[in-house]
């Protein structure tokens, strides 16, 4: 991403895709102006949770067990299970098959995005990056994690 220096840790590839998925799911604009609006090439909740929990197991496993290979330090993995009890918890009552506004509906949806802002802003900074900026599609994600 950007500025990330892609092969400092050694599943650099697996962290871009939860930095991805948290950035996605912290940002309440892009969920208005790209999830809500149906705006192609970002995929929708269900994908970002999956781009978070897939090779990483973050739905079975504590983000503790990654420390040194995904994550730098307990801090990021203490924010990032947190942020993925939250989504999933959600995930599970509404159906991994709802509608973006069912989860942005749901009434524990905002302390699921703290969360994963909290954890993102953390991973971001760590790897020298604007938090702030857009999330990147699909495809410059696909490109990033390309092997080189």
């Amino acid at each position: 991403m950007g500025g990330m220096p892609l092969n400092d840790m050694p599943w650099w590839r697996w962290r871009t895709n939860v930095r991805s998925a948290l950035h996605m799911l912290s940002d309440t604009v892009f969920h208005q102006e790209t999830w809500l609006a149906g705006r192609e090439g970002f995929g929708d909740v269900t994908d970002a949770v999956y781009r978070l929990v897939e090779d990483t197991w973050l739905d079975s496993w504590s983000a503790e067990k990654y420390v040194g290979t995904i994550f730098r330090d307990s801090g990021e993995a203490a924010l990032v299970d947190l942020a993925v009890l939250r989504v999933l918890r959600i995930m599970h009552q509404v159906g991994a098959d709802a509608p973006v506004s069912a989860y942005l509906a749901h009434h524990a949806w905002p302390e699921a995005v703290r969360a994963a802002r909290e954890a993102h802003v953390r991973l971001a900074q760590n790897d020298g990056e604007d938090p702030d900026a857009p999330p990147r599609s699909l495809e410059v994600l696909s490109i990033l994690t390309r092997s080189t």
